[in-house]
């Protein structure tokens, strides 16, 4: 398997090109719209297309790149409205399990990462986009329709899903610091399990309605522009 992250620094987003490249399928999670010549540039240096095009959520801080580089590519589009719990994407010999983490957004999914080649198809990576970030979670207040609390109490329930993960899962998260997607971000963009188990302050709370009020509080002024880039994506 091949993973190539791609750091936009203008609004700190993180996204990712990874795959099969012994049978020539790639995949692009969370694609940025600045950055898909360079997506379609890093596959072709490896000789190897990208094949489909992953989205965790409806963005709310930047245009998602998923539209142009499936138009570019020929790629087929995952996304809301797609995906369902335990749905498996098969990238030759990479296995993209999904798991429905809400909490950021009504509907939010987070892409767990097996490699067969490796000999096992137990987890390596999740790419877990606004749910678990480093050092922090998903603010749940920038879809929540009036209902921010009910967002975070989801955002608990997810939490506590992905902790079930072993500790040397690898993170990869959508956002790192600088973002306004959360609160007390690292300017580290890449994390495990275990490290964010052990270390981030987010997840201290032992119950969702403790957890849930501490989420709201502090939260930063809303991306610029939120409601007109969370309608393009939406398009």
């Amino acid at each position: 398997m091949i993973l190539r992250p791609f750091l936009y620094e203008e609004s700190s987003c993180a996204s990712y090109l990874f795959g099969c490249p012994s049978t020539g399928k790639l995949a692009v999670v969370d694609a940025h719209v600045e950055l898909v010549d360079s997506y379609v540039e890093a596959a072709e240096r490896v000789g190897v297309p990208i094949v489909a095009v992953l989205e965790t959520h409806v963005q709310a801080d930047h245009v998602s790149g998923q539209r142009a580089l499936a138009e570019s590519t020929g790629a087929t589009t995952y996304g809301p409205g797609d995906l369902a719990d335990g749905q498996v994407i098969e990238l030759g010999n990479t296995l993209v399990t999904v798991v429905t983490t809400p909490g950021h957004a009504p509907e939010h999914f987070s892409f767990l990462v097996a490699d067969r080649r490796r000999g096992t198809e137990e987890p390596w990576l999740v790419f877990t986009g606004d749910s678990l970030l480093v050092g922090d979670v998903g603010r749940p207040d920038l879809h929540a329709a009036g209902d921010p609390a009910g967002l975070a109490r989801k955002q608990y329930d997810s939490m506590q899903r992905l902790l079930e993960l072993p500790d040397h899962v690898l993170v990869y998260p959508s956002h790192y610091g600088g973002s306004v997607c959360g609160r007390g971000l690292s300017g580290n963009p890449f994390s495990s399990i275990g490290f964010e188990r052990r270390h981030n302050r987010a997840l201290a709370y032992d119950d969702p309605a403790t957890f849930a009020e501490a989420l709201l509080r502090d939260v930063p002024p809303p991306p610029a522009n939120q409601a007109k880039i969370v309608a393009l994506n939406r398009a």
